[in-house]
């Protein structure tokens, strides 16, 4: 019997790509979670100890540090890879790799460092330069969304509550709804960047006693290289205790502010979907682009449903870094490990990619005011009722039997829409009715949509004004970035 062959190497095409990298997420995320990223960082870490410590009086020659600067972009996966699968552990893989570089500098890398000093810091980098990418797509999408709810601030269009007709407002008001929602979470998000701490050097539980004993027990020397290192690394604060591993709810921290930004994204898809199925608003629509395979005159938004699918993934990692925070044993425990290789980068991934198609999305609004138009008279003699009640109260008729011919009219007009599939006659049936005669002549103006908005034109400069203008001007060199749609 013939010895099973073994399986040819995995192809190109053979092989399983997440459809973040391949499809959605930006270059600049992607490059931010990339190996490259990762390990560049872990060799800048051990620079940075390396220097430091020369510089507080432990044996390490200036051309050992210098050695090790030369090669820090210098990296040989593939001998990182073989150490890895003889000592199956990777920070101590790339200890080899970087030594077999820089042979004179060998003796002294991760002099007194624990695992957690190069993978954590490094994390808490790619989590502070992934939210700093962030930021820029949200000020661009808030920018964006500005113009259009400034150019639509006095389009009346029928507001909705629980998805049923209600008063109406302007399709800028509703704009602006969509921009709150991404100021909230800008303001989260900076503030999610400016509490960010580093973990620093704290050794194996976080106690610092192998840099102690390195100092000859100077705690003062101690504490000054965590700052120099934390200062070189590019951050202010260091936390002032950890365990082995810097605290992971700092990590659901910072994934409640992406949840949130995935959730503010849901709602505009969300609402533009819905607007799509009424012909008001559409998303862009390409002049090749096919809705579907099977029924040529579709038009289906599959912006927002991709926004709307990806939001999803992105908030059901919320609940997976809270059980990673929450089961931290004592001062570590490594099941954190493997999942959070999956779930921190993929979290920015996915809202990166979501707030990719929203800037596109938001910068190609369709809006059609005509159908606007149409449905809101539709509507407008129901939601006017208590208007229309009160201008023939004023031109002498009397309140009770104006409300009971109001409420006649209104359950017939229902009927007709309902039953027998007709248009909304409540208008017509008003005009004729004997207790509406001294303002029949006038239900055209009394029926103008603009009457019924309230302050929502206002209220949108105000709001504007206020509040979204000046944030714009705060992060002026951070606007004019587009979305991308890759596939």
């Amino acid at each position: 019997m013939n010895a099973p062959s073994s399986p040819a190497p995995l192809g190109e095409r053979d092989n399983y790509k997440s459809p973040l990298s391949t499809r959605y997420a930006s270059e600049a995320m992607r490059r931010n979670f990339s190996d490259a990223k990762k390990f560049g960082l872990w060799r800048r870490l051990w620079v940075a100890l390396a220097r430091h410590e020369h510089e507080l009086g432990l044996p390490i020659r200036a051309e050992q540090v210098a050695e090790l600067e030369a090669a820090v972009d210098d990296i040989d996966f593939a001998a990182a890879e073989r150490f890895e699968r003889e000592l199956r552990h990777d920070v101590m893989a790339h200890v080899h790799a970087y030594g077999e570089r820089c042979p004179g500098a060998r003796a002294i890398l991760h002099l007194g460092a624990t695992s957690c000093y190069v993978t954590d810091n490094a994390e808490l980098i790619q989590l502070r330069d992934g939210m700093a990418l962030l930021r820029g797509q949200l000020v661009s999408t808030i920018a964006q969304l500005r113009k259009f709810a400034l150019e639509h601030r006095e389009l009346p269009t029928l507001g909705f509550t629980h998805f049923q007709p209600a008063q109406a407002t302007t399709v800028g008001k509703r704009a602006c709804l969509w921009i709150q929602d991404l100021v909230m979470c800008l303001e989260e998000l900076d503030h999610a960047a400016a509490t960010l701490r580093f973990r620093g050097i704290k050794g194996a539980t976080g106690t610092q006693a192998s840099f102690l004993e390195l100092f000859d027990g100077d705690h003062e020397k101690v504490r000054e290289l965590d700052r120099r290192v934390t200062r070189t690394m590019g951050f202010e604060r260091v936390f002032g205790v950890t365990g082995q591993t810097y605290p992971r709810l700092a990590d659901f921290r910072v994934a409640q502010v992406l949840s949130a930004i995935a959730q503010a994204a849901h709602k505009f898809a969300t609402d533009l979907r819905l607007l799509a199925h009424r012909k008001e608003l559409e998303e862009p629509f390409e002049d090749k682009q096919i809705g579907s395979s099977a029924m040529p005159w579709k038009r289906n938004p599959m912006r927002s449903e991709r926004i709307c699918a990806l939001a999803r993934f992105a908030m059901s990692l919320l609940d997976n870094c809270a059980h990673t925070s929450a089961n931290q044993w004592l001062e570590r425990t490594l099941d954190d490990s493997a999942n959070r290789r999956l779930a921190l980068s993929e979290l920015f991934l996915s809202v990166d990619a979501i707030l990719q198609l929203y800037l596109n999305v938001a910068a190609g609004l369709v809006v059609y005011p005509a159908v606007i138009r149409r449905n809101l008279l539709e509507e407008l003699p129901f939601l006017a009722s208590e208007h229309l009640m009160m201008e023939a109260v004023k031109a002498g008729g009397d309140r009770q039997s104006v409300h009971e011919a109001l409420r006649v009219h209104a359950r017939e007009a229902a009927r007709v829409i309902k039953v027998e599939g007709g248009s909304n006659t409540l208008r017509e049936r008003l005009a004729a009715d004997p207790a509406f005669a001294a303002v029949a002549g006038r239900l055209d103006s009394l029926l103008e949509p603009a009457r019924y908005v309230g302050r929502a034109p206002q209220q949108v400069l105000e709001y504007l004004a206020e509040e979204v203008d000046p944030l714009l001007a705060r992060y002026a060199d951070l606007a004019g970035a587009t979305g991308a749609v890759r596939f």
